[in-house]
């Protein structure tokens, strides 16, 4: 298990949710690169409005733009560790934003194995 205190990076990548890699899911291949890499987490946020770089508006409310929402994923770890991941997302990472920003981690604790069934 990675014990995270303290100082740390947070690495949030702005993407659209239409985004593929070799007909994956773009976050989904990040998430899985993410953890392969043995970061502390990776969560992925679903946006009902937003744009970008493109300056087209993408929303929930209309039927035909609700197909490519924004979607954030936000990874948070040590900084060395972030630094490292980062040429993935080089990699990865087409179209899109990609942030970090210091951040100090209060509290990271999983689930014991009695807790999680």
């Amino acid at each position: 298990m990675t014990r995270l205190t303290g100082r740390a990076l947070r690495v949030t990548i702005f993407i659209g949710e239409s985004d593929v890699w070799h007909h994956r899911p773009l976050y989904t291949e990040i998430v899985h690169r993410a953890h392969k890499a043995g970061l502390a987490g990776a969560s992925v946020f679903r946006g009902i409005e937003g744009f970008g770089a493109s300056s087209l508006i993408h929303t929930s409310r209309l039927l035909s733009l609700s197909e490519d929402l924004p979607v954030a994923i936000v990874i948070v770890d040590d900084e060395t560790r972030i630094r490292a991941f980062l040429p993935q997302l080089d990699e990865l990472v087409t179209e899109g934003l990609v942030i970090l920003d210091d951040c100090e981690v209060i509290r990271y604790v999983g689930r014991s194995e009695e807790r999680a069934r």
